[in-house]
């Protein structure tokens, strides 16, 4: 590979805080990709994100366990295998419903994060 390009294999050490909890955040703008990720473990209930919104989409898949997701006035439950595809600059947060972990992986459709906290 030729040293003006990164290396497109991104090891879990370089955006996992504790790879065995998958739980940590990766910036794809540095490699020329247009999307983020967040891999989210949230352990006790009612953890999770405040009120929030961002200028472009984010994908959220649920791992497992059960979250309770508020998207404008809107609140949803969604338990592991749904897919939640918030559009952007919609207010929204989620909160792990309990009493087992919620696990996310957030998918940002922007090279960089983006956020305007609300709450």
């Amino acid at each position: 590979m030729s040293a003006d390009k990164a290396d497109p294999i991104v090891p879990p050490r370089d955006w996992l805080a504790d790879p065995a909890r998958l739980h940590g955040e990766w910036q794809g703008g540095s490699l020329g990709v247009g999307h983020c990720v967040i891999a989210n473990r949230i352990d006790g209930a009612g953890g999770g994100p405040r009120l929030h919104r961002h200028p472009y989409a984010e994908t959220i898949v649920v791992r497992c366990g059960t979250g309770r997701f508020t998207l404008g006035d809107r609140q949803i439950e969604l338990t592991a295998g749904h897919i939640l595809v918030i559009p952007p600059h919609t207010p929204h947060k989620f909160c792990n419903a309990g009493p087992e972990p919620l696990e996310t992986i957030d998918i940002h459709d922007n090279g960089a994060f983006i956020t305007e906290w609300l709450e």
